[in-house]
C-alpha cells in the first residue's frame, strides 16, 4: 500500500468490510488525479458468471436526484425557471392536492410537504416492493403522474424537511414541461454532457449492456430487479455509471462546468439538519453532519450507492453494489476515512 493510501485508508478496516458481508460492487478512492484505491468483487452478471470490474457501471438509485436537481439549476440560470415559480402554475389541473405555495425551492430541498409516492417510512422491505402500475409503461416523467396523484401532503411547504422521492419526480415533470423536450435527453445536455460522463445515462432496465451489473433481490440467486423499478425512472433515480465518472461528476460540479460556482454555493450549503440520518442537505446534495463533505447516495432493489467528496482536497470515496444492503459496510469504512480529511 502506497504512502498516499496509507494516509486516508484504513486497509485493515476495509477488508474486513468487504469479507464481512456479501459483497458484489466497486470500491474507488481518488485524491485529486491521483488514484487511492480501486478494486472489484463479485460478480456483475451471476447467471453468465461475469466479475464486476472497475468498468462495469452500477445503477445509483437516489444517486441520481443530482442530476435532476442540476438540470433545474441550470433551467434557473437560463431564466426558464426560478427557485420561487409555484408548482402549482406548471400543473394545470394535475395533482390537485399539491399545495399552491409549493416551489421548486420547496421540492429540490425536500421541504414541500408533499406526500410521497415510496413511503419511506414503514421500514420497507425492499425486495417485497413493487409499483402500482405496469412497470413498463415507467419511460418519461409525464407517465409517473398516476403514481403521484391522491396522496395527501404530509406538512405544509417550507415547514420541516421530509425526504420525498415524488418532489424529484415532479421536478422530472417540470423540466419535461418548461422544455418540451423528454427528462433524460435535458439531463445529457444540460449535465451528463458538459461533465465529460461518457458511461453515465439512465438505461432501460430491460436492456442494460454487458457493461452493466444486474440489480440482484437478494444476496443469493439469479432473481433480477426488472419487475420491482421503473423500465426507465426519471428525476428521483434511474441513472447508471462507474466509480471512475462519478469522480469525473464531482471535479466538474466543483469546477463550476455544470452550474456556475455561485449555483455550487448554494446547493451546497446546510439547509435542514437531518438528526435521523446524522447528515445535513442543501438542494439536492447530502452533506456530512459536519465538516466539508457533501454526498450523494442510494438504495433501491438491487442497488446501493455511496460517494462522500471532500472538496478542499479533491478527494473521493465511492462504493457501488447490486444488492440493497451490499454498499453499506464498506460505505461505513469510507465515511471515517473521509471524515477525517477534515481534521487535517
Amino acid at each position: 500500500m502506497s504512502t498516499l493510501e496509507s494516509d486516508i485508508i484504513d486497509e485493515r478496516a476495509l477488508r474486513s468490510a468487504i469479507a464481512g458481508a456479501p459483497f458484489s460492487g466497486v470500491i474507488s478512492v481518488d485524491s485529486g488525479d491521483a488514484p487511492v484505491w480501486r478494486s472489484a468483487h463479485g460478480l456483475a452478471d451471476r447467471a453468465n458468471g461475469t466479475p464486476a470490474s472497475e468498468a462495469t457501471r452500477f445503477a445509483i438509485a437516489s444517486g441520481s436526484k443530482a442530476f435532476t436537481a442540476l438540470a433545474i439549476m441550470r433551467l434557473v440560470e437560463e431564466g426558464t425557471l426560478a427557485l420561487d415559480t409555484a408548482v402549482r402554475d406548471l400543473l394545470g389541473d394535475d395533482l390537485p392536492l399539491i399545495d399552491h405555495a409549493v416551489t421548486v425551492e420547496h421540492l429540490l430541498g425536500h421541504t414541500s410537504g408533499i406526500g410521497d409516492y415510496i413511503d419511506e417510512d414503514d421500514d420497507l422491505d425492499v425486495s417485497e416492493f413493487f409499483l402500482g402500475v405496469p412497470v413498463h409503461t415507467l419511460t418519461t416523467a409525464e407517465a409517473f403522474l398516476p403514481l403521484l396523484d391522491g396522496i395527501p401532503p404530509r406538512a405544509a411547504p417550507g415547514e420541516t424537511f421530509s425526504y420525498c422521492n415524488s418532489g424529484y419526480v415532479l421536478l422530472a415533470i417540470i423540466i419535461e414541461r418548461v422544455t418540451r423536450r423528454g427528462f433524460h435527453e435535458v439531463v445529457h445536455d444540460l449535465v451528463i454532457a458538459p461533465a465529460g460522463l461518457t458511461d453515465t445515462d439512465f438505461p432501460r432496465t430491460d436492456e442494460l449492456g454487458a457493461d452493466h451489473a444486474r440489480g440482484y433481490v437478494f444476496d443469493e440467486g439469479l432473481r433480477v430487479n426488472t419487475l420491482h423499478l421503473p423500465v426507465r425512472a426519471g428525476g428521483d433515480g434511474g441513472a447508471s455509471t462507474t466509480t471512475a465518472d462519478v469522480h469525473r461528476f464531482w471535479r466538474a460540479f466543483f469546477d463550476g462546468r455544470i452550474v456556475s460556482p455561485a449555483s455550487v454555493a448554494l446547493m451546497t450549503a446546510p439547509r435542514s439538519r437531518v438528526e435521523d440520518e446524522e447528515m445535513r442537505y442543501g438542494l439536492g446534495f447530502w452533506l456530512t453532519e459536519t465538516g466539508a463533505g457533501v454526498v450523494l447516495e442510494g438504495c433501491d432493489v438491487g442497488a446501493s450507492f455511496r460517494s462522500v467528496h471532500h472538496p478542499p482536497t479533491s478527494t473521493t470515496a465511492t462504493v457501488m453494489s447490486n444488492t440493497a444492503d451490499g454498499a453499506w459496510p464498506v460505505a461505513r469504512v469510507l465515511a471515517d476515512a473521509m471524515a477525517a480529511l477534515d481534521d487535517r
